[in-house]
């Protein structure tokens, strides 16, 4: 049984680590990398405050307008991250960031955010 999958034990001591995990393609790209996080990060930050003018009526204008540049901040900056992007896991948090971004950006939006 030992072609089995998932039975080999020199396998598991070989798994990579969460560090190499954004070097899928052997080239470091720090840059990359710090705007795909500081993307997901911003996008987290507008879905938050997006839900927050959703649920809480008690919330003002500056949450909506914050919510809304934020989120138009995500999703241009996650845009060309997208372009210039080298690896899957740079792709992977770009557009977890825009996802979220947009409905920040929407619900900021829809609260009276630009107007």
């Amino acid at each position: 049984m030992a072609d089995t999958v998932g039975t080999d034990r020199q396998s598991d001591a070989a798994s990579p680590d969460a560090a190499s995990l954004a070097l899928t393609d052997g080239r470091p790209h720090p840059l990359l990398n710090l705007a795909s996080v500081c993307v997901l990060v911003a996008g987290l930050v507008a879905f938050v405050l997006g839900m927050l003018l959703r649920y809480d009526s008690g919330t003002g204008k500056a949450v909506a307008v914050a919510a809304a540049a934020i989120g138009l901040a995500t999703l241009l900056v996650g845009l060309f991250g997208q372009m210039m992007s080298a690896t899957r896991i740079e792709r992977i948090l770009l557009v977890t960031g825009m996802t979220a971004g947009f409905v920040g950006l929407a619900l900021g939006l829809a609260h009276g955010g630009f107007s």
